[in-house]
C-alpha cells in the first residue's frame, strides 16, 4: 500500500476519533447514532495508524507532502 495521507490529515482523523470515542464513552452520545460513530472512530484511527486511506485511492487523492 502506498501512503496517501499527510500529518496534518492523520492528526485530523486523530482528533476526531479521540472526540467521537470521548462523547460515546460518556455516554452523551447513545444509541444507533453512538455505535456509527464510534465505527467510525475505529475506522479513523485504523487510517490514520497506516497512512493509507481506502476512499482516497481511486480518486488519485493525496495529501501527502511531495519529496524532493
Amino acid at each position: 500500500m502506498k501512503k496517501n495521507m499527510g500529518t496534518t490529515d492523520k492528526i485530523v482523523r486523530l482528533l476526531v476519533a479521540i472526540v467521537a470515542a470521548v462523547l460515546y464513552f460518556t455516554g452523551t452520545v447513545t444509541g444507533t447514532l453512538g455505535i456509527v460513530l464510534l465505527v467510525a472512530a475505529g475506522i479513523f484511527l485504523l487510517t490514520s495508524l497506516v497512512s493509507f486511506c481506502p476512499l482516497y485511492a481511486p480518486f488519485g487523492i493525496s495529501t501527502c507532502s511531495v519529496k524532493k
